[in-house]
């Protein structure tokens, strides 16, 4: 399942102007997540296409305009408003879905605030547990809408939610506005492009804990500072963590299929040898294993914070009473 078009009309019509794209994709039985941030002609035209081809395609659910795009604490009655347009235009132009996808992942323009707002916004979001309640029931909500209009429901998540899971955390949840709901299929994004050196075992050690894996990123940022330390999988990678992933998944999710049309990697997936064995260095998975558990422990550690705290306002406390009542035994038995 390829991740696209998420750069406009001018964009989408380059990207399928050579007709072998599309034979390409049909030949891998391969489908396409398409962003639903804009209802334009051009889109229902694609999705057209892919039900006219045979080929699945996702919905995903990203929010026009300024509201952001991603999914998150922040926008969960947006989400809804916007997900009844989605519904009203699918009916509208006749379109077919193999599922609706829910991208949860913070409203990164937060992090551009002024140092003090930012720090400020955290430290009160660092105590709110009802607002982590409060969007688990509205996505679950949500979601259970969706899948009484008939629509199988994915929920795409940040890989540090499964370590968050495993210490009962909701570090993630306060802080960044991630959502710790599922529908009727979780999809990692484990992405070895932001960490070339652990190469497969990103993908192996995240595997185990999810129904579904998302792999990439296949496409350069056009910043050649940041591709020179997070820069595309080249076919090796690509090749490795697709043939690692699909140990785990019924299906592989691929970010992005612009990356894999421009470094030609459609021809060559055709006839790569899914049952060849690959190789992931013990070192790295040890790495990861280290990783994971440093990740694990600050997650648990910052969840319990509050507790350190009070208890280091109580202990004093409890010294300073029982010195006192020490003190006062000794003077009455003077």
């Amino acid at each position: 399942m390829f991740a696209c078009c998420g750069r406009g009309k001018d964009a989408l019509n380059a990207l399928f102007a050579d007709p072998s794209v599309f034979a390409d994709l049909k030949e891998l039985h391969a489908g396409l997540a398409i962003p639903i941030d804009v209802l334009s002609p051009d889109r229902a035209e694609l999705i057209h296409r892919l039900n006219d081809a045979g080929l699945p395609a996702v919905a995903v659910i990203g929010l026009p305009g300024d509201q952001g795009y991603y999914v998150n604490a922040n926008h969960a009655p947006q989400t809804q408003l916007w997900f009844a347009e989605f519904e009203k235009w699918s009916k509208q132009n006749n379109l077919h879905w193999d599922a609706i996808a829910l991208d949860i992942e913070p409203d990164f323009r937060e992090f551009h605030w002024p140092k003090w707002r930012l720090a400020w916004t955290l430290l009160r979001r660092a105590f709110d547990a009802e607002r982590v309640r409060g969007s688990r029931q509205a996505y679950a909500a949500l979601i259970h809408e969706m899948q009484a209009h008939g629509y199988r429901v994915q929920t795409v998540q940040f890989i540090f939610l499964a370590d968050e899971r495993k210490v009962h955390s909701t570090v993630l949840e306060r802080l960044f506005g991630l959502v710790d709901v599922r529908g009727d299929e979780e999809v990692l994004m484990s992405y070895s492009s932001f960490n070339h050196k652990a190469g497969g075992a990103v993908v192996w050690s995240y595997g185990q804990d999810t129904q579904a894996l998302a792999i990439g990123i296949t496409l350069g940022s056009g910043d050649s500072a940041l591709d020179a330390k997070y820069g595309p999988l080249s076919w090796e990678e690509f090749s490795r963590d697709t043939i690692v992933a699909s140990h785990f998944s019924r299906q592989v999710g691929i970010f992005n299929l612009e990356g894999c049309v421009r470094q030609g990697f459609l021809p060559r997936l055709k006839t790569m040898d899914w049952n060849q064995g690959v190789e992931i260095p013990a070192a790295a998975t040890s790495r990861m294993f280290r990783f994971r558990v440093v990740v694990q422990g600050i997650l648990w550690t910052a969840s319990h914070l509050f507790y350190f705290a009070a208890a280091l306002l109580i202990a004093p406390v409890w010294l300073l009473r029982r010195r006192i009542r020490r003190k006062r035994l000794s003077m009455n038995v003077q």
